[in-house]
């Protein structure tokens, strides 16, 4: 399973170059002076779309036939696999529509918008909403990209780790913000094959810790998910993910951090940084922080897995 994943992401690192950014691995020496370690940070934040959802939306629609690509795609989204699947449909010449919950950043809605895709609200929560896209997708003949649950969305999600590895191939440790569990499955899967022994953290929000919660019971559960900050997070799993057992591999620990330790790490990372960062990599930042004692001399990356945030979001933080 991970050599296959790491194998499949070789294969969409070259595919997709023309339509993604090679992001920057950048040295942080505040958290590396505070944290006692070589804390670096990969900012998908930087992506064209603003996350990491560029990766894995392209190379499923590069893997799709002349005819699928004609009848259209539909997507399902809080709001970055979206303005994702959008970007690259519109590099495509493919028609695009994307189902997202109603309480969505309106940030994001407007960066699908801005790539051209066709806004559409459903439901409160993220497996509502990709439910009634696989629905809508069937009923009119369109191919329905999934924000996790596809092996080509994962593989495109691995590319990060690739560049990752490339560039710091003595990694002790990784930081991701887990959510379906496409990035963190397709990433873990590349360092794990790379060295075994490099630690992977997987980080959920208190509020939605539905991928940690469900590994601990050995099955995918239906549990409700609260308002957080990091909504590009929030929400359930499909039952018989591809995703579910990959995470379960490649993960070697879980950490659940609450909205005020999510709100002092977004702080924290743009005070020191001077960048924006939205909730989900929050998540990702706030999990370093936690484990300060456990990453002490390491090599130690955090994904920063995106920055599509809200000015009125921004303000809350602030406050807070």
């Amino acid at each position: 399973m991970i050599a296959a994943t790491a194998a499949a992401a070789r294969a969409a690192a070259k595919r997709i170059a023309p339509l993604i950014e090679a992001t920057p691995l950048v040295h942080s020496a505040a958290f590396s002076d505070e944290l006692d370690a070589d804390v670096w940070f990969k900012l998908e934040n930087r992506q064209t779309t603003g996350s990491f959802k560029l990766r894995g939306a392209s190379n499923r629609l590069l893997t799709l036939s002349g005819k699928q690509r004609a009848s259209g795609c539909v997507a399902a989204s809080s709001g970055n696999h979206g303005a994702a699947v959008a970007c690259a449909s519109q590099q495509l010449g493919i028609d695009c529509v994307v189902f997202v919950p109603e309480q969505t950043s309106p940030a994001k809605i407007a960066k699908i918008h801005s790539f051209g895709g066709e806004v559409r609200f459903f439901g409160t929560d993220g497996l509502d909403a990709e439910e009634h896209a696989r629905a809508f997708a069937a009923e009119h003949g369109r191919f329905y990209v999934s924000p996790y649950n596809d092996e080509q969305v994962v593989a495109g999600q691995g590319t990060c780790g690739i560049e990752i590895i490339e560039a710091l191939p003595r990694l002790n440790a990784a930081f991701v913000a887990v959510g379906g569990g496409g990035l963190v499955g397709g990433i873990g899967s590349v360092f794990k094959e790379h060295d075994a022994a490099i630690l992977v953290y997987g980080c959920q929000p208190l509020a939605s810790p539905v991928m940690a919660r469900s590994i601990g019971a050995g099955e995918v559960l239906d549990m409700p998910s609260g308002v957080t900050l990091s909504d590009g997070t929030a929400g359930g799993i499909e039952r018989g993910s591809v995703t579910f057992p990959l995470n379960r591999a490649v993960v070697d620990d879980w950490i659940i951090v609450d909205e005020a330790a999510i709100a002092g790490a977004m702080r924290r990372y743009m005070d020191c940084e001077g960048d924006v960062i939205e909730g989900a990599a929050g998540v990702a930042v706030a999990g370093l922080l936690e484990r300060r004692s456990e990453i002490a001399g390491k090599n130690v990356v955090v994904v920063i897995c995106g920055g599509n945030v809200s000015e009125e979001t921004l303000q809350e933080v602030r406050r807070s």
